[in-house]
């Protein structure tokens, strides 16, 4: 099965930043595009970003898009997520899974299944 570990998660500041990591042990991440998620408490786990296979495409959902940035580091095996001007809406817990790729969809890749995630909250 294709699971990856998130950690990286806690409590912030609405303003604050913080790094979340996803990290493969039982295959390579540069095979597979990768996508966060998140899911808030009553909602549906949604598809906030994701970067394809070599690390150089990425895709943003608006609610998102120019606070967070993904990165791949495939020497290192793993996924990064840095969010910055966080807001209490995006409290939740994070998920990243392989993608069948990064374009708009987060479709997950065949034998992909999901983490246990990281919470994330932010509060004054």
């Amino acid at each position: 099965q294709l699971q990856l570990v998130e950690f990286g998660g806690g409590l912030v500041q609405p303003g604050g930043s913080l790094r979340l990591s996803c990290a493969a042990s039982r295959f390579t991440l540069d095979n597979y595009a990768i996508g966060w998620f998140r899911q808030a408490p009553g909602k549906e786990r949604e598809g906030i970003s994701c970067i394809n296979k070599h690390g150089r495409d990425a895709d943003y959902a608006d609610s998102v898009k120019g606070r967070f940035t993904i990165s791949k580091d495939n020497a290192k095996n793993t996924v990064f997520l840095q969010m910055n001007n966080l807001k209490p809406e995006d409290t939740a817990v994070y998920y990243c899974a392989p993608l069948r790729g990064c374009g708009g969809t987060y479709f997950l890749a065949q034998g992909s299944s999901w983490g246990q995630g990281t919470q994330v909250t932010v509060s004054s």
